[in-house]
């Protein structure tokens, strides 16, 4: 993963959880223009991206409750990068792509109005 390789902990930590959030949401915005056409490869390493600063977000971040919504927000974005990886990829659905995005916005009330700029309905 050469885009964030050399981002560490401490410095993802001197951002808010607001921008940590937008940042994840700024790779997942990336994604959304993957889906057509369709460009496997850039989808995978767009999720890579969005799963390792989720990981640093948790890693960050002393509130217990909001570490779990976090873990299981990167449950979903992991399940999506297996379909993906898996030798009978079943085509990504970028409705379900979206939704993700949604909720991850929606883990923060000033991200959350951000919302129907990125996400159209």
């Amino acid at each position: 993963m050469v885009q964030h390789s050399g981002l560490t902990q401490e410095r993802w930590s001197s951002f808010s959880l607001l921008q940590q959030i937008l940042m994840i949401g700024n790779e997942m915005n990336r994604a959304k223009r993957l889906f057509s056409p369709l460009d496997k490869t850039g989808l995978i390493l767009c999720y890579e991206r969005v799963i390792y600063l989720t990981d640093l977000t948790v890693k960050s971040n002393p509130m217990r409750g909001l570490r779990k919504e976090l873990l299981r927000w990167r449950d979903l974005v992991a399940e999506e990068y297996i379909n993906l990886m898996s030798a009978e990829a079943i085509m990504p659905d970028i409705d379900r792509h979206l939704k993700i995005f949604r909720s991850l916005l929606l883990l923060n009330s000033e991200s959350a109005g951000q919302i129907p700029y990125l996400i159209k309905s």
